[in-house]
């Protein structure tokens, strides 16, 4: 087994930091490599089908390093969950023959998560992550300074002790989605007032609260799937 990672602006550093320290833990042989989605013609568009630009492009760096060193196959973490969901991803691994093996021994997120406990592994509880990317309403243009605030906006939030949440970004207005139970953070004054001036430190003009929770998947509801 290889595992790979692919390094861009479109995840943080605490990602790949956390992928290596995992990988050291398996004693998994693990190649970082560099995949830069801004440079893929109509990515940085955002279009709906954005995440298929994405996958086809890593999927085809792995498929090459698998010929390279005669792995029969290249597989990846789709569970049984991620189909209740538009995941344009998908179409860019069937058409690379890239294979999902918990969805199809029927895993969901939480016997995923059941069984890595059980296996004592130190991602059970990681809360889910999506790309940088997924912080923009589709059709609003992506940058790399605008991932970079998003990045920045997000281990500030990480590091005050919340999980949980995203900071979508309209132009230069911050949204944050928090859960529930994280919500009791901003009714202190103090609090609310030390990430509006630390988000503006780093380039967003306005930073507002959500008034519905976080929940995965919500720039996809703006989506007609019918």
């Amino acid at each position: 087994m290889l595992a790979v990672t692919a390094r861009s602006s479109t995840y943080p550093a605490s990602e790949l930091e956390q992928a290596c320290s995992l990988a050291a833990d398996l004693g998994a042989e693990h190649l970082v490599i560099d995949s830069e989605e801004l440079d893929i013609e109509g990515f940085s568009n955002n279009p709906p089908d954005r995440c298929y630009y994405c996958k086809h492009e890593l999927f085809g760096k792995l498929a090459e390093i698998a010929r390279a060193r005669n792995y029969r196959f290249v597989i990846d973490g789709s569970n049984l969950d991620d189909d209740s969901d538009y995941r344009p991803g998908g179409r860019a691994a069937a058409e690379l023959g890239v294979k999902s093996p918990l969805r199809e021994a029927g895993f969901t997120k939480e016997m995923i998560r059941e069984f890595s406990r059980s296996m004592g592994l130190a991602t059970a509880d990681k809360p889910a992550y999506a790309c940088l990317a997924s912080r923009f309403p589709y059709h609003h243009k992506i940058d790399a300074r605008r991932l970079k605030m998003v990045g920045a906006a997000e281990e500030f939030l990480k590091k005050e002790g919340l999980s949980g949440f995203r900071v979508r970004c309209h132009d230069n207005l911050a949204r944050l989605e928090v859960r529930e139970d994280d919500r009791g953070y901003f009714s202190q004054g103090a609090n609310r007032d030390k990430v509006a001036a630390y988000f503006k430190s780093i380039g967003f003009h306005y930073v507002v609260l959500d008034l519905e929770a976080y929940r995965s998947g919500r720039m996809n509801e703006e989506l007609d799937l019918s």
